[in-house]
């Protein structure tokens, strides 16, 4: 007869078959299982504006260029003056969507690199020959830094590996976000 092996918390199992690893990997598990699911619900509506705002700003293109064969005097020039200023602001709205939607592409990268590391940290712990070996946690920083892409996360991974605080490394990141004007890191 085979051993059937329980998966999940083991807080209903006496004392000595409770392990502290084992509810620390779950829990690792199931942050990293949130975020991913949060993720992909948010992706699904993030394409549907991407697309919504691309033709837009198709419409808003042949709108522009339908109303330029207007003339420009007499009443069809007023009004083809109105409807160009409109449009021009919409485009303008439409743009700031954009840099909008490129800021979320940098908040879902930087939620990537969480759940990897996550996985990877769970990974480690999980190892009980792993987890106590200095060598592993050093290669578990480096594999972590490495999967850095933007400026703003290697810096602010630098700074706490060096031993500023997360508290203070994230006052020194949004200080810098602040002057640096919401200026968008390309990655």
């Amino acid at each position: 007869m085979t051993e059937v092996t329980k998966s999940g918390s083991y807080d209903h199992l006496p004392e000595s078959d409770w392990c502290q690893v084992r509810e620390t990997t779950l829990m690792l598990e199931l942050a990293t299982g949130q975020i991913e699911a949060a993720m992909k619900d948010s992706n699904t509506s993030v394409d549907v504006l991407t697309d919504n705002f691309t033709t837009m700003a198709g419409y808003l293109h042949m709108i522009s260029s339908t109303l330029g064969s207007l003339p420009d005097e007499g009443e069809a020039g007023e009004t083809k003056k109105t409807v160009l200023e409109a449009a021009q602001h919409v485009t303008g709205m439409v743009h700031q969507s954009i840099v909008a939607f490129q800021f979320y592409d940098k908040l879902s990268q930087r939620l990537a690199h969480v759940t990897h590391s996550l996985a990877a940290l769970n990974e480690l712990v999980a190892d009980k020959h792993r987890v106590l070996s200095p060598q592993e946690w050093i290669a578990l920083r480096e594999k972590i830094r490495s999967k850095y892409t933007s400026v703003d996360e290697c810096a602010m991974f630098d700074a706490v590996m060096s031993g500023m605080t997360v508290h203070e490394a994230l006052a020194q990141y949004m200080s810098e976000m602040k002057d640096k004007n919401n200026d968008i890191d390309l990655f």
